[in-house]
């Protein structure tokens, strides 16, 4: 494991992810791992989530206090969002991180959508992400102080395909604009990343075709798809005191792909970003 961020720079600290067990979630539980922070990992399949906490104990530093626990939790149920928080004050006395990463879709144009998969969505994508925002300020951070990120998607061209998510993710932005300013006064930094095609093993099997990642790399400006450790470094910035003095904003991790025009695409021989290189060690300045 190697991050552009100093080892031990969350030493001390503790944070909850949602949806922790796999993908984009895993990676941020194992960057905030191996960057010294306590991590309480949630979904709702234990077995799974006991799996991931195993694996992602291996990547804690031999000199650090981190560690991994498991919490399972349904982020559409109050009660089960309550005991998440309660089990991680019981556990270490404080919430400073929460990352809101859980959540849930499937492709669908709206005109074949059931009312029962459009609420089903909307409920774990933006009803979830409040439930764990409300509980962590009722619980801890209102008094205390504390960094959130919410983990969205791009909304700028709509979402067509996945309209459900869209309206949920697009009511998530909104609501870190507003909590931004209500609880400033709180000590308590609210942010987004909005993240653009990034590929995971566990993204790949939500798709039917096994070859849409690849084919989606010839239309993306970066001519590739992002990876989940550089979603994990954005969300650790936000986190990070180098962002003491932000709120309320997005950082887009899409290689310019919210930006593309129809009109207008690079040429393919022309356009290739490089991943992010891991320069993180005893050297770095954060």
């Amino acid at each position: 494991m190697k991050s552009v961020f100093r080892a031990g720079l969350f030493e001390g600290k503790v944070a909850i992810v949602t949806g922790g067990g796999t993908g984009i979630g895993k990676a941020i539980a194992r960057e905030l791992l191996y960057l010294g922070s306590k991590v309480v990992i949630s979904a709702r399949k234990e077995d799974r989530l006991q799996q991931a906490a195993d694996e992602l104990a291996r990547y804690i530093q031999p000199s650090s206090t981190a560690e991994v626990k498991t919490v399972p939790c349904n982020i559409r149920e109050e009660q089960q969002v309550t005991n998440l928080m309660e089990e991680t004050i019981s556990s270490y006395g404080k919430i400073d991180f929460l990352v809101n990463n859980g959540g849930g879709q499937f492709m669908s144009p709206v005109s074949n959508m059931s009312t029962k998969g459009w609420k089903a969505v909307v409920d774990t994508n933006l009803n979830g992400t409040f439930l764990c925002c409300k509980e962590a300020f009722r619980l801890w951070m209102g008094d205390n102080g504390g960094s959130i990120v919410n983990i969205i998607v791009d909304m700028s061209k709509g979402f067509p395909g996945m309209a459900h998510t869209g309206a949920a993710r697009a009511g998530v932005h909104n609501l870190t604009m507003s909590l931004a300013v209500e609880w400033i006064s709180n000590g308590i930094r609210i942010n987004c990343v909005a993240p653009g095609v990034i590929y995971s093993e566990t993204a790949a099997q939500n798709y039917s075709d096994p070859e849409l990642f690849q084919k989606l790399n010839s239309v993306l400006p970066a001519k590739r798809c992002g990876t989940t450790e550089e979603v994990a470094g954005a969300v650790s910035f936000l986190l990070s005191p180098a962002a003491a003095y932000i709120t309320g904003t997005t950082i887009d991790v899409d290689g310019a792909s919210s930006k593309v025009s129809l009109n207008y695409l690079p040429p393919a021989d022309k356009c290739h970003l490089p991943e992010y290189t891991w320069c993180g060690g005893p050297n770095s300045k954060l």
